[in-house]
């Protein structure tokens, strides 16, 4: 059996607990049900390693995902209420690393700093591809284009052809509810599409041409799993240290702006955050870089 369908079992298994041993009104469980379901869409897509023993910087990621996608703060304290009771069960079932318990209670997990790479290992993760690889070009430009727009998973995995302005040098993307942005995109990254849809696409399988940009060997639109697997691929060729996702490449976006002189308002607009506080929070990790800067140059730092 698949962990995502193990994980489903025990969702299910939750709520009968939540019904019949805790007595829980149906709405209730039925709401914390609708979390949990996100919570298993999110695994589904690959981002977490083994349910039964999430690391902080997994649930980390989640809840930085809810956020990305302008849950209300209420919406993700829920969410999280949620998460600690399904692992409480988990731990009663002796099902679940008793850490888990731990680490979802941890004020850590609110106050956590986005991962993000250095623009040098952005480089090195953006030239780990290299010819020999069977979808070199597609994959090329795949990594392009998450770190020159800053896109979600999602967003990236649905760009149509019709999506992409490429002498104009920008895309259309469609975050969430369908809400429609522009996203800039720079010369290297133009120049790494227009080389995949010319050479690289049209090899990939003798079908029809799909409608999106970024296929499969069966000319299928790549699903966020695939890419966040191809994303773990050049992450571990190129030697990074730190736990890199196709999120980490749009933190790393707009932190890059941001230390460059970006307005937070425009990075707010090219991400598609509904809040600048949401955006707020590449701030705090560059003031966390210049802070570094002091103490190790400053007399007195």
């Amino acid at each position: 059996m698949s962990a995502v369908n193990e994980l489903v079992e025990e969702l299910v298994a939750f709520r009968n607990y939540l019904r019949a041993e805790r007595g829980m009104a149906d709405n209730t469980v039925i709401a914390y049900g609708h979390d949990l379901d996100r919570f298993a869409t999110w695994f589904a897509g690959g981002q977490m390693g083994n349910f039964r023993k999430p690391t902080l910087g997994e649930l980390a990621d989640y809840l930085s995902s809810l956020r990305d996608e302008q849950l209300a703060a209420a919406s993700v304290a829920r969410h999280l209420v949620a998460l600690k009771m399904l692992y409480r069960f988990l731990k009663l079932e002796e099902r679940a690393d008793a850490s888990a318990v731990e680490l979802l209670a941890s004020p850590a997990l609110w106050e956590r700093i986005p991962t993000i790479l250095s623009p040098e290992n952005v480089e090195k993760l953006l030239l780990a591809p290299i010819p020999a690889d069977r979808f070199y070009l597609r994959d090329r430009a795949l990594l392009e284009t998450l770190y020159a727009t800053g896109c979600r998973a999602s967003e990236v995995v649905n760009l149509k052809i019709a999506d992409l302005y490429l002498d104009a040098k920008f895309v259309k993307a469609f975050g969430k509810g369908s809400k429609q942005r522009i996203v800039p995109l720079g010369s290297k990254a133009v120049s790494a599409l227009r080389t995949y849809l010319g050479e690289g696409r049209p090899n990939l399988s003798t079908a029809a041409p799909a409608e999106f940009v970024f296929v499969s060997r069966a000319n299928k639109r790549l699903d966020r799993e695939s890419l966040w697997m191809i994303v773990k691929k050049y992450v571990r060729r190129a030697g990074l240290q730190k736990k890199a996702s196709p999120h980490t490449l749009r933190h790393s976006f707009a932190t890059h702006l941001l230390s460059g002189g970006a307005d937070l308002r425009a990075v707010q607009e090219m991400l598609g955050h509904a809040s600048i506080g949401t955006t707020q929070i590449y701030t705090h990790v560059d003031r966390n870089r210049l802070k570094a800067i002091h103490k190790q140059f400053h007399p007195r730092g």
